[in-house]
């Protein structure tokens, strides 16, 4: 039985309410350091504008601006501003068109309003009277298509300040911000949990995905990220979104990478699940053992590169212990043998975006870290700080297309290839787990949910 208590997931739970009001603060204090780095006096926020299709009058899925939805919970809100001044009350210029043909946002409404000073707009061309007059104080930040929506603001998205206000994304969540993510992991853990259950009643992969949206309420448009439903040798794929409308013959194997957001926060978590085959099922529990390796040694002051090679290391012993491959660890390293296995990255940053920002950032100025050579794939380069919010998700696949690239080189020999056909059939294994980075060790959020609903 699924447990559901504590599971708020509207603009009115009172938890994430009694978060908010510090989280303003910090806002306010990285557009202070911001905007003085930058030599401004005003932060204009655009949330963003619809997008057209081609040669059509519908537009696609709106997604929100990530640095308007860090300062407020409107994942929704097109052709509306927050203009920041330090020493003032955020004033939100609130978008709320007379429109008979689409639902208009409601009246703003939740934890969020008391921070803001609100002014209902009907007709984009009254955004600009609550705009500040020195147009040439401000900066803007948001994506600007059409430069009526600048409003005569010049500075657009100025380099200085969006490095800081990114490199203190990516360092740190507040208090609120991990109460969302919180939610979000449980949100994604009961979609989970029914497409477990779908996979165990023979359910096609439609059918799987359309089984998590219903337990996790979620429309395809409000997903963090386009679910992975893979059944079978589909599992290989990395990013697979195919959804087969009927189920296979045989049902081997199922990997589902889903996760759910919560006003704009995102979880990202995947598993992998065997149909009873005995090899398959040992090889989910090397992995499983080695992703819970991997997430102990998690804690501020680790090198995430290091963490990613410790990771591939693993892979070695784990492709030698089930027959996959022979030869040393150092020998399966260096022939390129455990990236033709697992050829991503071991996580990457989480938050408002699935992929969050500055994950190469080594400081606020945008200097970078590059990742180790040979691994152009990992997505976080940095030392963990506390505060972080990450992912670790190890996988090893069946991927002809970079198995093939072994042939032919002393890699071949190290091989097992009988074994690696035996396992193609099933595709492949990634577990992911989302993680709160601590001085000492970590926050399962993921494994935390999973014990919570059940």
């Amino acid at each position: 039985m699924i447990r559901t208590m504590n599971l708020d997931f509207s603009d009115r739970n009172p938890e994430l309410g009694a978060l908010y009001g510090a989280h303003v603060e910090e806002i306010c204090r990285r557009h202070d350091h911001a905007l003085e780095r930058a030599g401004a006096s005003h932060a204009v926020i655009f949330s963003g504008a619809p997008k057209y299709a081609f040669l059509d009058d519908n537009t696609y899925p709106f997604r929100a601006n990530p640095h308007f939805v860090g300062w407020a919970p409107l994942i929704r809100l097109p052709l509306s501003y927050i203009v920041y001044t330090p020493g003032e009350i955020p004033r939100l210029v609130y978008y709320q068109p007379h429109d008979y043909w689409h639902p208009v946002p409601g009246s703003p409404d939740g934890y969020w309003t008391s921070h803001f000073d609100i002014r209902i707009v009907h007709e984009v061309e009254e955004v600009a009277s609550h705009l500040p007059e020195s147009r040439e104080k401000c900066i803007l930040i948001g994506e600007v298509d059409d430069d009526y929506h600048a409003f005569g603001i010049d500075r657009i998205n100025p380099t200085t300040a969006v490095n800081i206000l990114h490199y203190a994304r990516g360092s740190s969540k507040t208090g609120y911000e991990l109460g969302c993510m919180r939610l979000a992991a449980r949100r994604g853990a009961l979609g989970h949990i029914a497409a477990a259950a779908a996979f165990s009643e023979g359910l096609p992969e439609f059918a799987i995905h359309q089984a998590y949206c219903e337990a996790t309420s979620h429309a395809d448009s409000e997903l963090p990220y386009s679910n992975i439903i893979a059944l079978n040798e589909n599992g290989a794929i990395l990013h697979y979104t195919d959804l087969e409308r009927e189920p296979p013959a045989d049902l081997r194997s199922f990997l589902i990478d889903a996760g759910g957001q919560v006003h704009g926060y995102a979880s990202d978590i995947t598993r992998t699940y065997s149909n009873g085959d005995e090899r398959f099922s040992d090889l989910i529990a090397q992995m499983e053992t080695l992703q819970q390796d991997v997430v102990s040694r998690v804690r501020a002051g680790v090198d995430y590169r290091d963490l990613h090679l410790h990771t591939h290391r693993l892979i070695a012993g784990v492709l030698i212990d089930s027959g996959l491959a022979s030869g040393g660890a150092d020998a399966l390293l260096s022939e390129g043998v455990t990236s033709a296995f697992m050829p991503h990255g071991i996580g990457h940053l989480l938050g408002i975006q699935v992929h969050d920002v500055a994950g190469f950032m080594e400081n606020e100025s945008g200097a970078t870290i590059d990742p180790p050579s040979g691994h152009p794939y990992l997505r976080l380069t940095r030392v963990l700080e506390e505060g972080m919010v990450l992912t670790i998700e190890p996988g090893l696949y069946i991927i002809d297309l970079l198995l093939d690239d072994l042939r032919g080189s002393p890699a071949e020999s190290l091989v097992n290839w009988s074994a690696v056909d035996a396992l193609r059939p099933f595709g492949g294994i990634r577990i992911e787990d989302n993680v709160r980075v601590r001085a000492s060790g970590c926050e399962n959020l993921t494994r935390d949910a999973f014990a919570e609903l059940q």
